[in-house]
């Protein structure tokens, strides 16, 4: 007979076994806290690396294609109304594919729509050197730019999304890579296409290589559908439980929407027509293109210094006033004595220039969600790459018809002071979630 002390015991060692073998099959927290946070980290750093590759590939299909306009126009048999049209094509398109871009991500996603964008970037850059004719040339452009268009509008929303406490820091790598990327492709690009050969057609689509390399960072996320890390869930759950923002009830968006437009047309206007003034004026013309260049590097550092100061400010008001007045002295220099300071007034106008991360940096704190950044985003691109398509082709007009620079530079200065203003009505502290909400019609 068994007692009831060795009955217990057997029960108690069963007990222990399963207990034992329950806690041996469990995996130990520790291994799970460190192998997800591990996860994460690598996760980030991919994505800083996809942010930076994109940001270089958003220029380089526009300035590469100014230092080798020449060639290519005798090669293609290019009149010069065709060539005006080739500067306003990234505008056009910039205005008309980024208005598609929000629409596209709720459906697959931004990290699927960005990696598209970077592979019509390369096939655009590698198909328009080859394509033998002026239509294929402007299409394998256009290609390009769309892509792009849709990067532009959302690296904001990635920004956002995955970065919501680093937006100022963010968005000033991912501005300074932007202009590390022009300033490269305007400096290289024919130096490298005589290490190549000479041929026009190798110094162009050599570029495609970079938006190539760009797309790989981007394949871990083309399933993504919006997932982001913790500390952006609140912003996943407003983003899904909110409406969307009727953004065209918000003044804020307008006034970002006109100041983005202005500063573009400023950029575009000094990017194709600042060389020129300063070799009218008697400037040689290698200097000439040395000073545009010290206008467009200028942006490289500030770029990353300008959205860090803004989202440290209340109101981004006084960066505005202090930018916009580098420009107006920039443009009284240009006026009064174009060649006696000219390296000053390059200076000058390049701080100006910086305009463009600044407005960037206000997207991202304008709105509280990643969905209400995407709306803004394209709305503010869509409508001001709209509002510059006028400016260089209206300064070219001026020029032809007055035969100097007065009139022209008169408009640039002119075009500065609602810029400013518009400026500081979208660094006002407040989103455009909250206007279009106390905008909103009542039902009775």
């Amino acid at each position: 007979m068994v007692s009831k002390e060795t009955v217990s015991e057997e029960t108690r060692t069963a007990t222990s076994t399963r207990i034992r073998t329950s806690e041996a099959n469990t995996p130990e927290p520790e291994a799970r806290t460190t192998t997800e946070p591990a996860t994460r980290a690598w996760t980030v750093r991919l994505l800083v690396l996809g942010i930076v590759l994109t940001a270089l590939n958003l220029r380089p299909a526009i300035t590469s294609l100014g230092a080798l306009l020449e060639e290519v126009r005798d090669a293609l048999g290019m009149s010069g109304s065709v060539a005006g049209l080739l500067t306003s094509v990234p505008p056009l398109c910039f205005a008309v594919f980024g208005v598609a871009a929000p629409r596209l991500a709720r459906r697959f996603g931004p990290g699927a729509v960005v990696c598209a964008g970077m592979v019509a970037i390369s096939a655009g850059l590698l198909i328009r050197p080859y394509a033998g004719s002026t239509a294929g040339f402007l299409a394998a452009t256009a290609l390009a730019l769309m892509g792009i268009a849709v990067s532009n509008v959302l690296m904001p929303v990635i920004v956002k999304r995955w970065f919501p406490d680093r937006v100022g820091s963010m968005t000033g790598l991912y501005s300074m890579a932007l202009a590390l990327g022009t300033a490269s492709a305007a400096a290289v690009t024919v130096p490298m296409t005589e290490m190549l050969g000479g041929s026009w057609q190798t110094g162009l689509a050599v570029w495609g290589a970079l938006g190539a390399a760009a797309v790989l960072p981007w394949l871990p996320f083309v399933r993504d559908r919006g997932t982001a890390p913790a500390s952006s869930a609140q912003d996943e759950h407003a983003r899904v439980e909110a409406p969307p923002v009727r953004i065209t009830r918000s003044r804020t968006a307008w006034a970002l929407a006109v100041y983005f437009g202005l500063q573009a047309t400023g950029a575009y206007i000094t990017m194709g027509w600042m060389a020129q003034i300063f070799r009218d004026s008697g400037v040689r013309a290698s200097t000439a293109g040395l000073l545009l260049a010290v206008t467009m590097v200028m942006g490289v550092p500030l770029a990353f210094v300008i959205p860090r100061l803004a989202t440290r400010l209340p109101h981004q008001g006084p960066i505005v006033l202090a930018l916009g007045a580098c420009g107006l002295v920039g443009y009284a220099g240009l006026y009064l004595a174009p060649s006696a300071g000219s390296w000053a007034w390059a200076l000058l106008l390049g701080v100006s220039n910086c305009s463009f991360p600044l407005a960037l940096t206000m997207v991202g704190m304008r709105a509280r969600t990643s969905a209400g950044v995407a709306q803004l985003s394209a709305f503010a691109q869509s409508t001001g790459y709209l509002l510059s398509i006028p400016g260089p082709l209206l300064v070219g007009v001026l020029y032809q018809h007055s035969g100097g620079w007065g009139l022209p530079i008169a408009l640039m200065a002119g075009l500065m002071i609602p810029q400013m203003a518009v400026g500081v009505l979208a660094g006002r502290n407040r989103t455009v979630e909250d206007e279009a909400a106390a905008r909103r019609p009542r039902s009775r």
